[in-house]
């Protein structure tokens, strides 16, 4: 198994791509840390699959944008499994507003969830990882909006832009310390937030026009990668990012 015997969080890992994070790693292996905000039902059902299969997991409640809940969702990892490897920063909102129209409240929202918890989670974790003095690995789900002007959605661009520097900064830094830090940029995934385009053909026809591969990626296939990454098999990877979009940044320059 690539992942037997790590130790890894996920957060935001009840649903979407956390949820396939979730199920991919624990299929390789690895011991599971599910955090989730709210539907403490969607953790029991993922735990039980797991367990019946032979994996081991536990949830914890913990809000990412909250410095002291990122403390208690490493210290989980730590009392469960005696250590940690992985933290997958994977949990994230959008508000779909321009700049215009974005209200405080709006860009405090999506920046605390998508930028300040990875950056505090990169930090904890980083702490642990020295204290361990064995190395270890944090992976941002990021997006193609990292570097894609997204129009009506600036908020997250601006998270995600953020996401890409810490990325590439913390890994240089932590890098002697054989601490990795990578990307991972999704283009359109056929998950929840998603959910109104899937619903308005019109919509969903432009979407997979515009993507050479000709449709949205599944969040296995996400998860995937993320247990690539998160393997010896690419131990010579940090600070970059990981883009898997069907082609879509590279299909647009023609639109």
């Amino acid at each position: 198994m690539l992942l037997d015997g790590k130790s890894m969080v996920v957060t935001g890992g009840n649903s979407g791509i956390g949820e396939a994070i979730v199920l991919a790693a624990a299929a390789e292996g690895a011991n599971m840390v599910i955090d989730y905000v709210a539907h403490p039902e969607e953790v029991a059902t993922l735990i039980s699959r797991i367990e019946s299969a032979g994996g081991h997991a536990v949830g914890v409640q913990a809000d990412v944008s909250k410095v002291a809940d990122l403390h208690t969702m490493i210290d989980k990892a730590v009392q469960t499994y005696g250590r940690l490897d992985v933290l997958v920063n994977n949990a994230g909102v959008e508000t779909r507003t321009s700049l215009m129209d974005t209200t405080e409240a709006d860009f405090d929202k999506v920046i605390a969830i998508n930028l300040k918890s990875a950056f505090f989670g990169t930090q904890l974790a980083a702490k642990q990882f020295l204290a361990q003095g064995s190395g270890g690995l944090v992976l941002n789900i990021s997006s193609v909006h990292e570097d894609w002007p997204m129009p009506g959605n600036i908020a997250y661009c601006v998270s995600k832009g953020g996401t890409r520097m810490l990325t590439r900064t913390a890994g240089v830094e932590l890098g002697p310390h054989n601490i990795r830090v990578v990307n991972i940029a999704p283009g359109a995934v056929n998950t929840p937030i998603n959910t109104s385009t899937e619903n308005d053909p019109a919509k969903l026809k432009s979407l997979d026009a515009a993507i050479p591969l000709g449709r949205m990626a599944l969040p296995g296939e996400i998860a995937d990668v993320v247990v690539f990454l998160a393997s010896g098999k690419a131990g010579y990877m940090t600070a970059t990012t990981v883009v898997i979009d069907g082609g879509i940044m590279q299909g647009s320059v023609g639109l």
